[in-house]
């Protein structure tokens, strides 16, 4: 049986659906066109990819086997959603690097690039620690919901302004195991009180 035949257009789990936005082929097609891009751009040179935690890391994993450059890679960890669907706008570090930036050429690699703000606070923090270079590589960028003016140098894919699942995406640390990208939506049939608590 294909993938194709196996993924439907909409999962359902107890309280949520899930439409499909991005297939899991155009992803992995997309990302190997954006290693090929960033291996032409840091030949002969040695690059650290900064993973954010948790979301990154199932992209950056097919990234990094795609690069045809010499990398190193490390992660932080960063808080600003909790249980909402919305961030909540305060960026704090839960997890730091565990080498440094210094004289290196770092590309922060990011899950999805919501309203800016937790790229701009690890943007600053990562300047101030004096990189040789410093440029940021998203898979998913949703400039409807942008609050700061962010540049990204790679990016896979625009989407609207919804809240996305899947491919190392979560909505209360469920779903970051699907293969493709999916729109969470509320089931038509759930009761009015149990879409309580955000807007999908």
């Amino acid at each position: 049986m294909s993938q194709d035949q196996k993924t439907p257009d909409r999962r359902e789990g107890n309280r949520e659906s899930i439409k499909v936005l991005i297939s899991q082929e155009e992803i992995l097609k997309r990302v190997k066109e954006m290693a090929e891009e960033i291996s032409r751009d840091y030949a002969g040179r040695d690059l650290l990819l900064v993973g954010v935690l948790k979301g990154s890391f199932v992209f950056l994993a097919d990234l990094i086997r795609n690069l045809d450059c010499h990398v190193a890679v490390d992660f932080m960890g960063t808080s600003s959603y909790g249980a909402s669907t919305q961030s909540s706008g305060e960026v704090r570090i839960t997890k730091d690097l565990e080498q440094s930036v210094a004289g290196k050429h770092v590309l922060l690699v990011e899950d999805i690039v919501d309203t800016g703000l937790t790229l701009r606070y690890l943007l600053d923090t990562l300047r101030a620690r004096q990189p040789a270079s410093l440029k940021v590589c998203a898979l998913l960028d949703k400039p409807a919901r942008r609050r700061v003016r962010v540049s990204l140098d790679y990016y896979g894919f625009i989407i609207p302004n919804a809240f996305v699942v899947g491919y190392g995406l979560d909505y209360q640390e469920k779903y970051r195991g699907l293969p493709f990208v999916g729109v969470l939506e509320s089931l038509d049939s759930l009761p009015e009180e149990g879409l309580r608590g955000g807007t999908f």
